[in-house]
């Protein structure tokens, strides 16, 4: 602690992101990259970037991005935002479209970013339960609120809420703006974004980390009625006015671009969690229904925090949560199928 902090930086409780070890052959199932490197086609068009230009700056308003993920989800660029990641998008959400003077309702086992924005931004965080199934109920957020948001896919349990029932969200908080996280959907479900062309007060977060295999660019989206757009743009040009770097604006739209290398490796990765989730099942884990490129398990009879570090030893990394109802969850990402047959293999010597 500094005297030189401002006040407010003291009662401060920053994320802990998932671990980035150090240590050489580790099988790193702990913070759900994508096993399948980019798209080959968003490498070249990177790469292409790496000359004299750079001394330039990007493009402030990042068109070429915007236009790539507009034609992807038929809506005007004007329903586009990008950002350094999604977390640097949540974050201006988080800023400039929830009302401060009422709570903001999420559920109570979620993305663990949620709360630490609502200490930086002086947000009343309201947390929702889940149900004993670890699934969202729509009515319990049929209540007075300043904003409403949660991942969907859900983050760290993987459960996904179908698009009617988001709908049925949507029209029972007309005032208030609900933000969908989809970090994870293209791996199960539909996205709410065939909605905001409906709702004025939906705003869809996707990112580029997961699906798109480019977690070490830094990209995320954000897709909205052209007003909420316009209002991140406020804060963005407040704040930075140049979130990506050309080499991001180029990858990214390659990325987007290249439909069958998306389908492909999303694919086999959708493939490999219902193997992941069977081949768990026999070996006595309770597995929660996942539509995300992880899963969330605990075993009938094993400590979960002791499993973790059991496997860690065996050079496998896995996430433990220990926060309330959770604490015997052990969340693992799809991996290749030889990452995959390790972590069973050694999971059955464990066990």
């Amino acid at each position: 602690m500094s005297k030189f902090w401002s006040p407010f930086v003291k009662d401060l409780v920053p994320y802990v992101p998932g671990e980035q070890p150090k240590i050489e052959r580790l099988i790193k199932l702990n913070t759900n990259e994508n096993p399948y490197g980019p798209s080959p086609k968003a490498i070249a068009a990177m790469q292409a970037q790496i000359n004299e230009d750079l001394r330039l700056y990007p493009d402030p308003n990042c068109d070429q991005l915007k236009h790539a993920v507009a034609d992807y989800y038929s809506v005007g660029p004007q329903y586009v935002f990008v950002g350094n990641g999604s977390d640097e998008v949540l974050a201006h959400a988080f800023h400039g479209l929830f009302q401060h003077d009422k709570p903001l309702l999420f559920p109570d086992i979620s993305y663990s970013f949620y709360p630490v924005y609502c200490g930086l931004y002086n947000i009343e965080p309201k947390q929702v339960p889940l149900d004993e199934d670890f699934q969202i109920r729509v009515e319990d957020y049929q209540q007075p609120n300043g904003g409403i948001i949660f991942p969907n896919p859900n983050a760290p349990t993987g459960c996904l809420l179908e698009l009617d029932k988001i709908e049925e969200l949507l029209q029972a908080n007309l005032d208030s703006v609900v933000v969908i996280d989809e970090a994870y959907i293209d791996f199960g479900g539909d996205s709410a974004v065939s909605l905001v062309k409906q709702y004025d007060n939906l705003l869809v977060i996707q990112t580029l980390s997961k699906s798109r295999a480019l977690a070490g660019l830094r990209v995320g989206i954000a897709i909205g009625h052209p007003d909420l757009i316009e209002g991140l743009e406020r804060i963005k040009n407040s704040f930075n006015s140049y979130p990506l770097d050309r080499a991001a604006i180029a990858g990214a739209s390659a990325a987007f671009a290249d439909a069958d290398y998306f389908h492909s490796t999303r694919n086999k990765v959708i493939a490999s969690r219902e193997w992941v989730t069977e081949a768990l099942s026999t070996l006595d884990f309770e597995v929660l229904p996942s539509e995300a490129n992880f899963v969330f398990a605990r075993h009938k009879t094993r400590d979960a925090k002791e499993l973790a570090q059991q496997l860690r030893e065996e050079g496998v990394l896995v996430r433990h949560f220990t926060a309330p109802r959770i604490e015997q969850f052990l969340r693992i990402t799809i991996g290749t199928e030889e990452q995959n047959q390790t972590l069973i293999d050694v999971l059955q010597r464990c066990i």
